[in-house]
């Protein structure tokens, strides 16, 4: 008997016979493919600054370091509870009730693997394939590609001038059925603070619907224009993710936490037990010595605003016109039709030959996004200056 013949490598055998989920065909992060390409680059001896991703130039807290320093001289870090310390959940709940004036139980608090984690938990909670959630456009594009992933339809509401930049009960009316609403203030890639008084109005639309309400806060403690305001602050039903990532300059620590109504708690810990077991103890334990550091962070946090008041102004001047508020968080997303109808080549184009670094804005509107871009001042001023300088004799 003759020996079987087949054509084509093994790899290519095992692409025919494996079947993929439809879930992983999810628009990329083009943030991300931007930022790989970037180290990429540096990695090859470029001299690049990357304006890709918020990420802040900044250390953290010296206080949070110090905390892992000695918890690794112990040496046994563990799981935990899949909610989390409770020790650090003790010091979430003191911080709402001196920041912002609000109660509450650290029995409604998870600590999570980053926001990220706290997205996953609170959509698989909330939502069943074929629900419809609203969000902004432009918009995170995670919130987007997660609901995607979990067959939860995403309704995209635009944002512009005339709203505010922000979701409003109005536009909401508009579109019919909708089963959960997703809202960042501070927002990304736009800036926007949503006041108190519309963030108000939007939790009691919301509340007075049976419409499931997720406030971002994450970029909270980077507010440069207007009022900060947590959902919390006008009943328990949201759900709000906030991180350890921005203000507090943590991000590959990966720790982040939500606050629950009482009747999602044990959904969440339900599921986090399976998805995550527990957020990594080590971060638990730095991000509990951060929560006293806002003295050292506060001046980070005035070092984004002097980078900001620099692009406010130099931007414009290059041709990039600022699209929308540049309220907080530490991004710039401007308007370069004057320049392109394609951002995506727009951006590798930059990237290639100037070494800077920025993020297309499609993939933050899938509409219009080809005609903007977005920029983070998370970095040095001596990056901003540079990187100006740059981009200003590219463009000449």
């Amino acid at each position: 008997m003759g020996a079987l013949r087949h054509t084509g490598t093994i790899s290519e055998l095992e692409g025919r016979l494996m079947k993929l989920s439809s879930r992983g065909a999810v628009e990329p992060f083009h943030a991300m493919d931007v930022l790989a390409e970037a180290t990429k680059r540096r990695a090859a001896g470029r001299p690049v600054i990357s304006m890709a991703v918020g990420q802040p130039v900044h250390p953290a807290p010296e206080a949070a370091r110090e905390a892992a320093r000695r918890a690794l001289d112990v040496g046994r870090i563990g799981y935990t509870d899949a909610l989390g310390l409770l020790s650090l959940r003790r010091a979430i709940s003191d911080f709402y009730k001196s920041r912002h004036g609000v109660s509450v139980d650290p029995g409604r608090i998870a600590i999570t693997t980053g926001s990220s984690a706290g997205f996953n938990l609170a959509f698989l909670a909330l939502f069943d394939a074929g629900d419809r959630v609203a969000i902004a456009r432009p918009g995170y594009p995670a919130y987007r590609n997660i609901l995607a992933a979990l067959g939860i339809e995403t309704v995209e509401i635009e944002v512009d001038a005339d709203n505010g930049f922000t979701l409003t009960p109005e536009a909401l009316q508009a579109h019919g059925r909708i089963d959960g609403v997703l809202l960042a203030s501070p927002a990304n890639p736009t800036g926007t603070v949503t006041g108190r008084a519309n963030l108000a109005a939007l939790s009691a639309y919301c509340r007075d619907n049976g419409i499931a309400f997720i406030s971002d806060e994450i970029y909270h403690g980077l507010t440069f224009v207007g009022e900060e305001a947590t959902a919390l602050e006008f009943g328990d039903e949201a759900v709000i993710i906030n991180s350890f990532s921005k203000y507090y300059c943590m991000t590959g620590w990966r720790i982040g936490w939500m606050v629950l109504p009482e009747a999602l708690v044990r959904p969440v810990e339900r599921i986090a037990q399976s998805l995550y077991i527990s957020a990594p103890e080590l971060s638990q334990i730095a991000a509990e010595a951060a929560l006293g550091a806002e003295a050292e962070l506060n001046v980070y946090r005035d070092a984004y605003r002097v980078n900001r008041d620099f692009l406010v102004k130099r931007l414009p001047e290059l041709g990039f016109s600022i699209a929308s508020p540049m309220d907080g968080a530490f991004y710039a997303y401007v308007d370069v039709s004057r320049f392109t109808n394609d951002s995506m080549a727009f951006a590798r184009r930059m990237l290639a030959e100037t070494d800077v670094a920025a993020t297309p804005g499609i993939d933050f509107d899938p509409k219009d996004g080809q005609h903007t871009m977005r920029f983070s001042y998370a970095g040095s001023f001596e990056e901003m200056n540079e990187a100006v300088d740059r981009l200003a004799r590219w463009l000449a």
